[in-house]
């Protein structure tokens, strides 16, 4: 009922984040290659009256690639956006966002010159509000179109090079579900079937990790402008030593439904979603991109899986391994590479050898095989509302090492990996652009922290003190409340102690003793022992 009630309340509020903005989805932005919304805030192209930025020509890296992707000119994303964009808003100071009239990772305020950190906690560490709240915004982010935003349903040929516009609208949470579809999937070279299936703008290479970060902090930020809570942080999943899956009961992200082990429960809010871009071998078929249509409920059996290639759960001995390794990134960069802190973590590298393994699926890949189901597919993996809980610990143990080995931008590759990857690439498909190398840095600079990796004092404060204080928040009326009758129930015993002490006192002074105990009477032989009792 509380989530019911959350979820309508919210309802009121719309908005979305990223990839291609609505205001751009047209034939004149396409034919012009010109993606410089207005800002509203002082109605001026990329905010530039109030100083926030500029539309400006894009810059594009000319670092070669490696030699994965052995085709040119056949793919939207290369180069990205300039297939569809080549002007764009370029924004300034703290400003950031399509038309520069959001705040850059870290910065809050009308003017964005608030400077605050986020911590993100475990999902177990929240009280029952946060956690209902958080259920209420997930679903709340799957049922609202976004208002800022669209998505491509066809290539930039099939829109007959913009004069076409080919876009559909799309759920809050959709949007960053078709995003992780877009960076995945398979190149159309024409003709049925006709892919090319080694290309990965977000997987397999030096980018896997800063790019799911601006994921991540990008769905955060969506969240919190959908439902105007800036106080909102995503939570992790620890699935160190792990036996089982710890969320997949209905109090949290959904258990097993009871007579069909392949599907959620209905007791869980998330046995009615729909997903979305599951079916990459129709849409090769039939030459086309995922529409976000629905697809079917949320697939999900976790522990029934190939237990050849994925034994078990990552324990804490095989992270520590994977922490301890100095490279990050290796020759060739991509799934083969051995000794790479990136590929270990991947999953595509053995966690106790730290050599590349093609029969096994270890750390973050095996989370994803143990799930088997919606989980499991690499292009459609984001339905699951687990997706996000995994990847939030994944990249705490990104941050891990970065602090551990005091590593900075120049440690990312340069040159030569794969399409999409290397340092000064803009992520695919992101609208504002972000380059790879640029998110190669600590979570502190960009404004968000761990709880687990605090220093004691400070972990103590946001695990312990701080969920009791915003529940106490939560529940401040009953407490005033309380307070207020136990102080009129501490007046009235007082009071009635009081009183009874009166009356006692009352009660000795009118039985003192009126004569001596011992009484000479006039018959002196006589002795009378008179008391007033």
């Amino acid at each position: 009922m509380f989530l019911l009630k959350l979820i309508g309340f919210l309802a009121l509020f719309r908005s979305s984040y990223q990839q291609f903005p609505r205001a751009c989805a047209t034939a004149e932005a396409l034919l012009s290659k010109e993606c410089c919304p207005v800002w509203d805030g002082d109605a001026s192209v990329c905010g530039e009256s109030s100083r926030r930025g500029s539309c400006q020509d894009v810059s594009v890296t000319d670092a070669a690639d490696g030699p994965q992707f052995p085709h040119f000119n056949v793919d939207d994303r290369e180069k990205w956006p300039l297939v569809f964009y080549n002007r764009t808003c370029q924004c300034v100071g703290n400003f950031m966002g399509y038309n520069c009239g959001d705040c850059k990772f870290g910065f809050f305020g009308p003017n964005c010159d608030e400077r605050r950190e986020s911590i993100r906690r475990s999902i177990f560490q929240l009280t029952t509000a946060e956690k209902n709240k958080f259920i209420a915004y997930l679903n709340l982010a799957k049922n609202t179109v976004s208002t800022d935003y669209v998505i491509a349903t066809g290539t930039y040929i099939q829109m007959n090079n913009g004069s076409t516009p080919m876009f559909r609208n799309i759920s809050v949470y959709d949007l960053f579900v078709w995003m992780h579809y877009y960076a995945s999937r398979d190149t159309l070279l024409g003709g049925s079937n006709n892919v090319w299936r080694d290309i990965d703008f977000a997987h397999e290479a030096p980018a896997f990790l800063p790019w799911h970060r601006v994921f991540l902090l990008l769905w955060e930020q969506g969240i919190r402008k959908l439902t105007g809570d800036q106080n909102f942080t995503v939570p992790y999943w620890d699935w160190r030593d792990a036996q089982d899956c710890d969320v997949c009961t209905d109090e949290y992200l959904g258990g097993r439904h009871p007579t069909n082990p392949n599907i959620l429960s209905p007791a869980s809010f998330f046995s009615s979603w729909q997903v979305i871009c599951t079916k990459s071998e129709e849409y090769n078929r039939l030459e086309t991109l995922c529409n976000g249509t629905g697809e079917g409920p949320i697939l999900r059996n976790p522990g029934n899986h190939d237990r050849i290639r994925t034994p078990r759960l990552p324990t804490s001995a095989e992270v520590e391994f994977c922490l301890s390794l100095t490279e990050y990134e290796t020759e060739p960069m991509d799934k083969f590479a051995n000794m790479s802190f990136r590929n270990t973590l991947e999953g595509f590298a053995d966690p106790s050898d730290g050599m590349a393994n093609r029969a096994r699926s270890t750390l973050h890949n095996s989370l994803h095989i143990f799930m088997n189901g919606s989980m499991s597919q690499v292009q459609g993996s984001a339905n699951d509302p687990i997706f996000v809980l995994h990847h939030v610990f994944v990249d705490s143990i990104f941050e891990q090492w970065l602090r551990r080995h005091q590593l900075v931008g120049a440690a990312y590759p340069a040159a030569n990996a794969p399409i999409g990857h290397n340092h000064g690439y803009h992520m695919v498909p992101f609208i504002p652009l972000y380059r790879n190398g640029d998110f190669f840095l600590s979570s502190r600079e960009l404004g968000y922290d761990y709880a687990y990796l605090l220093e004691p004092g400070q972990r103590f404060l946001e695990e312990f003190l701080v969920p009791y204080l915003d529940q106490a928040r939560q529940i401040w009326q009953w407490l005033l409340a309380a307070g207020i009758l136990g102080a009129l129930v501490a007046a009235i015993l007082v009071l009635s102690v009081v009183l009874t002490c009166r009356k006692r006192k009352r009660r000795r002074s009118s039985y003192e003793e009126r004569q001596p105990l011992l009484h000479d009477s006039d018959d002196s032989q006589n002795l009378n022992y008179q008391t007033t009792l």
